[in-house]
């Protein structure tokens, strides 16, 4: 039987979000308060979510769509073509963006020497021993490669998820049947929620996030650093990354408890893949580098996250572990530079124009008498759980974070919320909606399509790992960024 081929371009909802755009543009006037220029750019940016969301063509696509619709109709007010073109691409020399794309390249270094599967198997070698010990094993792999891979699909669908599948599978645990009970639904829901929480404990875990750190800068003009989020976030996240399985393994109760033969099998796997490789070597020196400086690098010898991001990749590619043609191959990084760079242009266009600031102040103002008596305390646990299941009507992260981030942001600050506190609890949430829904996250198909986990259980377990993360961030979080004098 053949496969049903996608169509390019999903003509339909295309002609439909064009079709309403123009009605907006020509004959709805804007609020009172946002220029026309803030209007039309708002229409622009509102249906290039909007076409993310259909999923009219492939993202990268929809980024170069919005960039020439951009440039052509000029909404910003540019005076003429030059300006237009150079508006339209002005993101492209975005040092976040750039940190993403490089990031990209250096995760298929992981990949391709085979150490991110050696990591993995050797923690399961460790901690395999019971079913519980061997879901830590595969979450601390996540942990071992979040810093560097900034793709939530190439960590849990790349790298982790097969080697779980192998594993239920050798234990009889076959997704098609009742027999997914014994270990896959539980290993499939863990793999996916621990994701999240690793995406989450650094800037480079997760495409999302250094969106949202862009916004941030936009919004409030506060830039966030690779320590400065690591250290804000690790406790909150850490305490998840305990709690998360336990919570997973009562709800689905798997039947298998313990797993003998899941060392043996890591063995056997670790002696087909043969001693360590000087290039694992490389591969392994260079990721702590790069966490040095990271970590560092800005405050003590002036070296910018970017840049040690490059610093990364030049070594891989000068030592062999990467070829040119690997850099020219990594897809994904090409296509998150189009369609970041249309987001973040669009997204800085509508703040600049003062459309964020008039939204968020509008909205503030209108619950204000909601809140009047309430605690900032009380303010931002409302607005971050409005924010994450407001991802129920969403399948994109990014579009959900383009679109709703900034105004959330700056409706917290209007409402008297500490800045650096509104930002942490906001950018920490943006990662715990991740599992809600199993189309929420670019990863869940893949974990979801083979059968391990019913719609019904991935839904159940969703909503209640999404609310122990928000009381864990609500408590816990709190708790750390006082101390941390953030607020």
């Amino acid at each position: 039987m053949n496969a049903v081929k996608k169509p390019p371009v999903k003509w339909l909802p295309l002609i439909i979000i064009a079709a309403i755009s123009a009605i907006l543009w020509v004959f709805v006037s804007p609020p009172q308060g946002i220029s026309t220029e803030g209007w039309r750019t708002s229409i622009i940016f509102v249906a290039t979510i909007a076409c993310i969301v259909a999923e009219i063509m492939p993202i990268g696509a929809i980024g170069l769509l919005a960039i020439t619709v951009f440039a052509i109709l000029r909404p910003s007010g540019a005076a003429n073509a030059t300006e237009s073109i150079k508006i339209s691409l002005s993101e492209l020399n975005s040092s976040l963006i750039w940190l993403i794309v490089v990031a990209f390249m250096i995760a298929r270094g992981f990949i391709k020497t085979g150490l991110s599967k050696r990591i993995a198997y050797y923690l399961v070698k460790i901690l395999g021993k019971n079913t519980l010990g061997l879901a830590y094993g595969l979450a601390v792999t996540d942990v071992a490669l979040a810093p560097a891979i900034p793709s939530t699909t190439a960590r849990a669908g790349g790298v982790i998820y097969p080697i779980a599948e192998a594993l239920s599978i050798n234990f009889n645990s076959n997704p098609k049947d009742e027999s997914r009970k014994r270990i896959g639904t539980f290993l499939m829901l863990t793999i996916s929620h621990i994701n999240d929480i690793t995406s989450a404990m650094f800037l480079t875990a997760f495409t999302g996030n250094l969106l949202a750190a862009k916004l941030v800068t936009e919004t409030l003009g506060v830039t966030l650093g690779w320590g400065q989020w690591f250290i804000a976030a690790i406790v909150p996240c850490l305490v998840s990354f305990i709690v998360i399985p336990l919570v997973i393994y009562f709800l689905t109760n798997p039947e298998l408890k313990k797993t003998p033969d899941a060392p043996r099998l890591a063995v056997e796997e670790l002696k087909k893949m043969g001693p360590i490789t000087a290039k694992e070597i490389i591969m392994g020196g260079t990721v702590i580098l790069l966490l040095g400086l990271w970590i560092f690098g800005k405050d003590y010898l002036g070296i910018d996250a970017t840049t040690t991001a490059f610093i990364g990749l030049t070594i891989l590619i000068l030592t062999g572990v990467l070829s040119w043609e690997d850099v020219k191959g990594e897809k994904a990084a090409w296509d998150t530079l189009i369609w970041f760079a249309a987001l973040l242009m669009i997204a800085g266009q509508v703040n600049k124009l003062g459309v964020t600031k008039w939204l968020g102040d509008t909205i503030g103002r209108a619950v204000e008498n909601q809140f009047i008596d309430s605690s900032w305390v009380q303010v931002i646990i409302i607005l971050s759980i409005a924010y994450v299941y407001l991802h129920y009507f969403f399948a994109s992260g990014n579009a959900h974070i383009a679109a709703l981030f900034p105004v959330f942001l700056s409706v917290a600050v209007a409402l008297h919320v500490p800045p650096m506190i509104a930002i942490f609890a906001l950018v920490i949430c943006t990662n715990f909606f991740g599992s809600i829904t199993q189309f929420a996250n670019a990863r869940n198909p893949l974990l979801f399509a083979e059968g391990f986990v019913p719609v019904k259980t991935w839904w159940k377990v969703g909503f209640i790992c999404s609310v122990v993360n928000l009381t864990i961030v609500f408590t816990v979080g709190l708790l750390w960024w006082k101390m941390l004098e953030l607020g």
